[in-house]
Formats: C-alpha cells, structure tokens, sequence
C-alpha cells in the first residue's frame, strides 16, 4: 500500500507511511494529508529565491499559435530535472490552448475587475441585493479561471487547477517553483 501510495503521489516514502498509519489504512484519506502537507511545504517555501529555471517554447502544429514561458526554480539541479521540464512543457500546452492573459490575480487591473464587476451586476438587476454580491463574486471566480493561469484548471488533469498542481510539483520536488511570464503569440492576432 505505501509503494502504491508512493507511486500515485509522488511522496517519500516515509511521508506515505505516516499518512497511512495517520489514516489507518484508508488510502484516499491519506492521500488527502498528504496533499495538506504538501500545500503547507509549498507555502513554507514560496518566499525562496528562484534564480534558476527554464525558458520553455511550444509551437502548434500549423505554426499558428506559440508559447514562450519562463518558470523559476532554486537551483539549475531540478531546472535540469526531468519531471521539472515536462511540467514546464505541460505549461506552455496550457497557455497555448486555454490563452491565459495573466498569471495570477493579483495581476489583473483593478479597472478591469471594476469593469467586470459593473457587467455582472448589470446581469443580475432585480435579484435580492445580498444574492447580487454573491452572484457577482461567483461570476468574478469565473472570470478570473479564464483569465488567470494558475487559476484555470489544468488542461490535462481538468479536476485541478494549474496552481494545485504547481504545488504538488513543490511538495515533490521539494523546491520554490514560480511561474515568472509568459508570452502567447497567435498568427493574425
């Protein structure tokens, strides 16, 4: 079980014998703390530096569509790594199907929002005034999955977002990984 485990999640092994006695033998739910664990090795690590990483580009076939992106990591060791470049090629295939505009939300312009706000209130004219507000921040949530790359689910594990898995590959590889830019390029546009 803890091999399975292991494999599936990517974790160490003692970590994944842990989370199994933690969840007495309940696989799914030692999954999940093992997840926790991983998003709180994540956080511990985000203000690292990342000076190191790649600089990755993907071409669609036809040549109409291209992706440049640069993604950071704390030494060349893991930028050299093989799960490190794959995920970084996983990125570009996001951006070049899913046209993010921005990395994360703290990017958007808040005229922007102001605007999108304003629309989605619009939308919503003669609802109860405390369901309007939760409208629009649902409607805001939906706008930000499409404009905001680590908030967009991830093209190949659609269940996830790109920031879920961009912890787990922090947990795994056990380094502060950061998406720094991007650059979508579409012939014609």
């Amino acid at each position: 079980m803890v091999n399975d485990l292991r494999l599936s999640t990517g974790a160490g092994l003692l970590d994944c014998k842990k989370a199994l006695t933690e969840a007495n033998g309940n696989v799914e739910e030692a999954t999940t703390i093992l997840r926790k664990k991983g998003a709180a090795t994540a956080a511990k690590k985000a203000d690292r530096a990342t000076n190191q990483g790649l600089i990755e580009s993907y071409i669609h076939v036809g040549g109409k569509v291209g992706v440049m992106i640069e993604v950071n990591c704390e030494t060349d060791f893991v930028a050299r790594n093989e799960d490190f470049k794959t995920f970084c090629r996983d990125l570009c295939l996001q951006i070049a199907a899913a046209n993010p505009l921005y990395i994360s939300r703290d990017q958007v312009p808040e005229a922007e929002l102001a605007k999108e706000r304003e629309i989605a209130t619009a939308q919503v004219q003669g609802k109860p005034p405390a369901a309007i507000q939760k409208i629009v921040e649902g409607k805001l949530e939906k706008y930000y999955s499409t404009i905001c790359l680590l908030d967009q689910p991830f093209v190949k594990l659609p269940e996830k977002t790109v920031k879920e898995i961009l912890t787990e590959k922090v947990a795994k590889i056990g380094e502060n990984i950061q998406v720094r830019r991007f650059t979508r390029y579409q012939l014609g546009a």
